[in-house]
Parts: C-alpha cells; structure tokens; sequence
C-alpha cells in the first residue's frame, strides 16, 4: 500500500498548482449554458462546460447509439477495498480542487473505486471524447478485421472503397493511417482550420469529398508520425463500406450493445449524416469506463469475446513495420498505434486522449482503469494524472 505522504510528494514534486483553476466561474451563473460562443467560436469558454456534457447534440447533427435492455456489471467497491484505496482518493480530492476536471472515475476489474463529478455534471450525462473517439474507430476497426470484412491491415482503403480509387488516402495501408503516418501533406494545428468547417462544422460539410481532395504528399507512408484528422476520417471510410453501415448503427451492434452500456451515446456527423468520427463520440463516464475494462480483459466482457485479443495486443505492440511509432519515437515520452497512445514502453499501459483533458487510460496488468473529462489542457495536469494512475495500480486490493 503507498503512503500518503509519499504519494503527495510525488505528485506535487516540481508542480505548482494553479489557484481556483477548478473553482473559476466557467460561467456558473448561467447554470452552464450550451450554444455558440462569438464568431460561432464552439469551443468558447462561456459554453465549454454545457457543450461538452451533452450540448452539441443540440447544436449539430448527431446520430444515436442505443444501450442495451440490461447494462453489463460496474460495481460499487466495498468498504475495505475503500479504505485501502483512501490515499489515493485523497490525492484525486487535491487534484479536482486544482483543475477544471468535469468528471473522474477510477475503478478496477469492474469494481468503481472512485467517481466525483463537478461543475453540477451528473451521471448521467454525455461527456464528449473529441480525439477519444479515435479509439473508439479503432475497436471498430479491429472488429472488421475479426469478422473477415477487413481482410490486412496491409490492405489499402482503394480495395474497399471505389469512391477512394486514384486517391492518395485511398492507396495508404490501413497500417499507415491507423498509424498516424500517412505521408500525406497535412499540419493538424495548421490545417484543422480548413478541415473542419469544409469536413463537419459548415452547412454543407461533407467529410468524405475532403478525405478523397487531400492529395499533397509529404513524403512515403510509414516514415513518420504525423498526427492528422484525416487518418481516421478514411479509416471510417472503409468501416462504413465494409459493414453497409453508419458507424454509429455498427457500433450500436457491435460494441456498445455487447459491451453492456447503462446509456446510449452519440456520435456527431458532416451534414450528409456520416460520422465525424475523429471527434465527437459522446458517452457517460461509466460507459467509458466500461470500455476501458473491455480493453483490459483483453476485449472480454462478461464472458464474450466482443473484440478478439489478438487486435488489443496488436493495439499494444509494435512490428518492424511500425516502428516510426514505437515509444520514445513518436514522441517524446509517448509510443502510438492504431489510434491508441502509449505512455510506458512495454505497451501495457493504454491511453484514449482527447482535447482539452479528455482521458482514458489501461493498465492491461491489474486491469486498473481511469477516465477523466476535462475543459481545459492548460497547466502540468497530465504528469500529476499519469502519478495518481501509476499509483492507483500499485494499491493492494482486498480480493
């Protein structure tokens, strides 16, 4: 069991807190309203809180993705396991004062061992994933390639989808762009700009004319990572192809429903109804969590196989053919694969990451799983995250 002690001083070490970050206004008095901020800025800080628990789905087209009749089990920690893990929930109470975190939830093997809420954001409420929803197209993904409807990741988009024939992204292997290493000739912070109004936020946003018009290569795929909205955008290209499907109608199907959700979800579409799916993935924090713990056993819940365990080692793992994102190279710290990132080098550790702090991560070894949502990245707020998690899977449980 850790200290107290211990674990604050590794925490706060070299860290300064902000003062009231979590306790700032984030525009308390309007009961936190939902709605385009000036200039249509849809990320205003005036609306932040509103929009990301639920509020664009009064603002933009979005498609629903139904629960189940029965939710899977997510139990309440009894009060030994509690008490062991008190340090611990101690240290989460210090950091939710520090930071505009909106959500936290840390449990393990299916059992909740901590979920505080602030900023008046209830259970039950859909908590936007932004780039989280990549992952999401990953298991998608993995699950085309077990079902047969995706026969190799060394297959190109252009073997699927005849719409991508004679394009760039149509002849990069699904590796690559899974991979974030396409070759195309795009920056993220440079080009989302043009992207978004042109691929989901304009009134005659369509997605798919964007993917087969960005045709300027870089240099070949594989070289490097290159972290873009247009990798994923294709990806799910191909996953509609293959399934005759929505995302969301193959999601609902595939995963949401075998995954035992206790709400539905929702995930935002251009305004030809297909799904923004590098963003825009909205769900409860309970349900992320459920998700979570499907990666950690290995892509089991209650005892069937949603997605094989074969596609969640080949998440966390690295080839000669993919070594461009292997840890340390892709970036400082971090290793990357099929849209999922990596902060420890063995690839035990999984992580979901999304703008503005939205957060999941995996240990696979003691099947500890953390979510967070969030409004805001600035500050140190990821190394104390990374601390408290590193620490939360090191607690004795009773059994």
């Amino acid at each position: 069991m850790i200290q107290r002690r211990s674990l604050a001083v590794a925490l706060a070490a070299g860290i300064a807190l902000p003062r009231g970050a979590a306790a700032a206004d984030w525009q308390q008095r309007f009961a936190y309203p939902t709605g385009w901020g000036g200039n249509r800025n849809w990320t205003d800080k005036d609306y932040r809180i509103g929009n990301y628990s639920g509020g664009y789905e009064t603002m933009l087209r979005a498609r629903p993705i139904a629960a189940p009749a029965q939710a899977s089990t997510l139990k309440t920690a009894p009060a030994e396991s509690l008490k062991a893990f008190a340090p611990i929930a101690e240290s989460a109470a210090d950091y939710l004062k520090a930071w505009p975190v909106t959500g936290l939830l840390i449990a393990r093997k299916g059992t909740v061992l901590l979920e505080s809420y602030q900023f008046d954001r209830k259970p039950d409420m859909r908590m936007t994933s932004w780039s989280m929803a990549k992952s999401v197209t990953s298991l998608l993904l993995g699950i085309c390639l077990d079902r047969g409807l995706v026969r190799s990741m060394d297959d190109t988009p252009q073997m699927y989808v005849d719409e991508l024939k004679g394009t760039l992204h149509g002849g990069i292997a699904l590796r690559h762009l899974a991979n974030m290493s396409s070759g195309a000739a795009v920056l993220h912070d440079r080009d989302n700009p043009t992207i978004y109004p042109r691929a989901f936020l304009g009134s005659g946003s369509d997605l798919e004319t964007v993917v087969r018009g960005w045709n300027a290569v870089q240099e070949p795929p594989g070289t490097r990572y290159n972290y873009n909205e247009l990798c994923p955008l294709t990806v799910g290209m191909v996953i509609r192809q293959v399934t005759g499907k929505p995302l969301a109608a193959f999601c609902e199907e595939a995963l949401w429903q075998p995954l035992g959700a206790e709400g539905s979800a929702s995930w935002l579409c251009d305004s030809k109804g297909k799904e923004f799916n590098c963003i825009g993935f909205g769900a409860r924090l309970r349900d992320w969590a459920r998700l979570a713990q499907l990666i950690a056993q290995d892509g089991i819940m209650e005892g069937r196989q949603v997605v094989s365990k074969k596609w969640v080692d080949e998440c966390s793992s690295w080839s000669a053919a993919d070594a461009q994102v292997r840890h340390g190279t892709a970036m400082r710290g971090f290793g990357y694969k099929n849209f999922f990132w990596h902060p420890k080098a063995d690839g035990s550790w999984m992580m979901m990451n999304g703008h503005h702090g939205q957060r999941v991560l995996v240990d696979r070894v003691t099947q500890t799983v953390l979510v967070q949502t969030a409004v805001e990245a600035e500050g140190p707020w990821q190394a104390q995250l990374l601390q408290m998690f590193g620490a939360a899977t090191k607690v004795g449980l009773p059994a």
